[in-house]
């Protein structure tokens, strides 16, 4: 099947063979005429499927074929997105597949001044991608309207659930226009499906279409996953040895704390190897800057806290290194899947010591198989050296400035947006996950 057998306008034809398109994934194959019907969409589909331009086409065909009268714009389409970076992202994606289209789009996340943004939205838009927390300001501020939207988004709704979006979600809910048969259509993506998922889905959903193109926690068929056993202390030196001695020209390396992260990209930049680190205290422009620079290979390394691990699409990258387990197993599946996308192949490292044996029989555990092992010569384990615990430490929920653009409100908590976008929230309770 090719995209022109799919329904799909002819200007989207044009932008899509322009990107050098011409055959859908199993998502796409399975999305597209299902969502240009009108009808509400479940789907499970994990990163790197294709899921985004799966609900970008047809949503924008739907607006461009049913234009409203008259010259005012207005917000017609939601897609709301876990993290800043993945709203970026998919905010490309439809500037890039709308260009032939009179469609305006809008990208609004924290972490940056609120006024350019109020701004844009004055000028009339007629698709909005945003994170919760943003969108529930400019709500506040009565700064945008979206009692005339026709289709919502919810993307990778699993982690904004995580993340601990969902009191934000039904707040953005029951701002919306009507549900149900003849009036807003839903579309829910999702990688995994949690009871909290199926019942947002129950509520939200009227009559959905089930697409599922991946079963639950699989890891990616193109990628190739291999563990190297390492001392703690010896990480950083047969990192740089692999980096060196098999010329890895962009690799994205992932490591469990925003410290840790800082230190490695330090280590690698003192040893020559440029890098750079992304993670959630890093500033809006700086983390834009080190994703920019290591898309157009002006550093060879990307050194990011698990706050990367959905929002990130890079074409066709070659390798995934996990320089420390997650403590999630779950989150494996999602850092690795940055690579063997779109059907390319892909290449995961895990550097293991001895600490982190749990971890990896969780990991394998959960993707119910054994990834093979493999040592280095010279950079073989100590078999005197004792497992040692390593320390998990607790994740806050985000907070105003954190990594995602939203921020966690207390329930009695009134929002006081300023121009930069931040504000102190009261804590809400901890979550399981490792700091980020």
């Amino acid at each position: 099947m090719s995209f022109s057998e799919l329904g799909l306008a002819a200007e989207l034809l044009r932008a899509v063979s322009e990107q050098g398109y011409t055959t859908p994934t199993p998502v796409q194959r399975q999305a597209i005429p299902v969502i240009l019907k009108g009808q509400d969409v479940l789907a499970g589909a994990q990163t790197g499927t294709g899921k985004t331009a799966g609900f970008t086409l047809p949503l924008l065909h739907r607006l461009h074929s049913r234009r409203p009268a008259g010259n005012q714009r207005q917000v017609r389409a939601l897609i709301l997105t876990p993290t800043r970076e993945l709203a970026a992202q998919v905010g490309e994606s439809v500037t890039t597949y709308g260009k032939h289209l009179p469609l305006k789009s809008a990208v609004i996340f924290g972490g940056l001044s609120i006024n350019p943004q109020i701004a844009q939205l004055r000028r009339g838009v007629d698709i909005l991608i945003a994170t919760p927390g943003r969108l529930l300001d400019h709500v506040a501020q009565k700064t945008v309207d979206l009692s005339r939207l026709e289709i919502l988004v919810l993307d990778e709704a699993d982690r904004m659930l995580d993340m601990g979006f969902i009191r934000d979600i039904r707040k953005i809910l029951a701002l919306l226009p009507a549900n149900g048969r003849e009036g807003r259509q839903n579309l829910l993506f999702s990688a995994t499906f949690s009871d909290e998922i199926r019942q947002l889905a129950k509520g939200l959903l009227h009559d959905p279409a089930h697409i599922e193109v991946a079963r639950h926690n699989t890891t990616i068929e193109t990628v190739s996953q291999i563990v190297h056993p390492v001392d703690r202390v010896r990480k950083h030196e047969l990192l740089s040895h692999l980096i060196g001695s098999q010329d890895w020209r962009q690799v994205l390396v992932f490591t469990r704390t925003k410290h840790g992260a800082n230190k490695l990209a330090e280590q690698l930049s003192a040893g020559r190897i440029s890098s750079a680190a992304i993670h959630g205290n890093k500033s809006q422009g700086a983390r834009t800057k080190a994703l920019a620079d290591f898309k157009n290979g002006a550093v060879r390394v990307l050194v990011a806290t698990d706050i990367a691990a959905r929002g990130l699409d890079i074409d066709q990258l070659p390798h995934v290194v996990n320089f420390e387990l997650p403590n999630v197993p779950e989150d494996y599946v999602h850092r690795i899947g940055r690579t063997g996308r779109a059907g390319n192949a892909g290449e995961a490292i895990s550097l293991v010591c001895i600490d982190e044996h749990s971890f990896l029989r969780d990991i394998e555990r959960v993707i119910k198989r054994e990834i093979p092992k493999q040592e280095i010569e010279g950079f073989k384990p100590d078999p005197s050296i004792k497992s040692e615990p390593v320390f998990k430490q607790r994740q806050q929920r985000p907070s105003r400035s954190a990594p995602g653009g939203g921020h966690r409100r207390a329930a009695t908590a009134t929002p006081k947006p300023r121009g930069g976008g931040s504000a102190n929230r009261n804590s809400r309770p901890t979550q399981r996950r490792s700091s980020v």
